[in-house]
């Protein structure tokens, strides 16, 4: 794979994600506990022995620039010519800011052109899933592709905020529509399309010429599946490589349904978050032949303290114990007489005596107080719960508290917001 150069799209702003998002880039956000949703795509390029990688940034990077400094660095050798260089916008070719994923590319074309590669993988930074990038390579190779369109089965009513394809027996592509109103199914499946994983593989020099021609055009909108791949049909060699899910069960075997998914709304990353507590998830975290990688803090392992075969005090009082039950616990997090249920537990999370934590989601640092009680919710990291404070239980008094409710009515507190025990205005 040297001769394969990979630029990874991580300056998406996430705005459907917000409050998440109000500090960080979409890629960096928190996933699964001890993870960030750029470290799948990351991953998957290191489990495919792709080791060449420019990661474009932009909207709110430092967090993001952080991450993959200390967890992600010590992957590579450049005497090797192995590397992963975060490549902030640097205006060399224009004045503005990426106005699309074309745009972003062209803008970076000098780098890209520095590394001289035969072929270039374009991914999106901002997706949960695990993939072989080196097959789909492979078969850019085998069938001589100009460009090649990582594709998966969507329901007519998902595909509509993807783009739609449509191929010929030999997986050629004849048609594409960028997030149509009314998608075009399959022959065989009237309720399923063929949709973009926003996943390409490009000659080299063929994309350098399309993001030449492109950036000359007023009317484009600089963005591949908007411009770039439909004018590419019908005059150039355009396939779709069907996604082969890397997930494995617990014997070793693949999976039967494959995972992808896009975690670009509230509701979206609270459900795939919650996926991985279940008894035998479809997306397996401890497959150790797809390992995803991310940083490992160097805190204590977790805890869990008080705890007693009485349910009862003397008095009638509830005994403390420190429990988590079909939940994700990170290292150093204290379960401190505390109880958790369903729930995502980051790192150095303290749960304090006699609260509950069900459904929901807590990110590095947060404390939750004595007596609290969350239900369905997600708390951003460093976060402070007061002692007997309840956050999911009457929507109408969190939001006037100034949190965030889904439309799914998930609570979502931001980072550094100050929570107090009475909404505004109480007395």
């Amino acid at each position: 794979m040297q001769d394969t150069l990979t630029v990874i799209l991580a300056g998406g702003r996430g705005s459907r994600l917000e409050p998440l998002t109000r500090d960080r880039a979409k890629p960096a956000v928190p996933f699964g506990g001890l993870y960030r949703i750029i470290d799948f795509a990351l991953s998957n390029c290191l489990n495919s022995g792709m080791k060449r990688m420019l990661v474009l940034t932009q909207y709110k990077a430092q967090s993001l620039d952080r991450h993959l400094d200390v967890a992600w660095r010590n992957y590579f050798c450049r005497e090797l010519n192995e590397f992963i260089d975060v490549v902030p916008p640097q205006q060399r070719i224009a004045d503005n800011w990426y106005q699309g994923t074309a745009d972003a590319v062209y803008q970076n074309i000098y780098a890209i052109e520095r590394e001289r590669p035969e072929h270039v993988v374009i991914l999106a930074g901002d997706h949960i899933y695990k993939m072989n990038y080196k097959a789909m390579v492979e078969y850019h190779r085998q069938q001589d592709a100009d460009i090649t369109v990582g594709a998966l089965r969507a329901t007519v009513d998902e595909a509509r905020e993807f783009g739609v394809m449509q191929i010929d027996e030999s997986q050629q592509i004849i048609g594409f529509q960028e997030k149509p109103a009314n998608p075009q199914p399959l022959p065989d499946d009237p309720n399923v399309c063929l949709a973009s994983m926003g996943i390409y593989v490009f000659k080299a020099r063929y994309l350098f010429e399309q993001l030449c021609r492109d950036a000359t055009n007023e009317e484009s909108r600089h963005d591949f599946g908007a411009n770039i791949i439909p004018t590419a049909i019908g005059t150039h060699r355009v396939f779709a490589f069907p996604f082969k899910d890397e997930n494995r069960d617990a014997t070793g075997d693949i999976k039967r349904e494959a995972y992808w998914r896009d975690v670009g709304t509230l509701d979206a990353y609270f459900e795939a978050n919650m996926d991985l507590i279940h008894v035998d998830p479809q997306l397996n975290l401890y497959d150790q032949a797809w390992p995803i990688r991310g940083f490992q803090p160097n805190v204590p392992p977790p805890k869990f303290v008080f705890g007693s075969n009485n349910t009862e005090s003397e008095g009638g009082e509830p005994q403390r114990r420190g429990e988590a039950l079909d939940s994700i616990v990170c290292q150093g997090a204290i379960c401190s007489g505390g109880s958790v249920r369903r729930s995502i537990i980051g790192p150095e999370v303290r749960i304090n005596s006699f609260a509950t934590v069900e459904d929901s989601i807590l990110f590095e640092g947060v404390d939750v107080g004595r007596h609290a009680k969350i239900r369905r919710a997600i708390i951003d990291k460093g976060v402070c719960i007061p002692a007997g404070m309840q956050i999911g239980y009457d929507s109408e008094q969190d939001r006037q508290r100034g949190f965030t409710i889904s439309p799914g009515g998930v609570v979502v507190i931001a980072r550094g917001e100050r929570v107090d025990t009475d909404p505004v205005g109480s007395f």
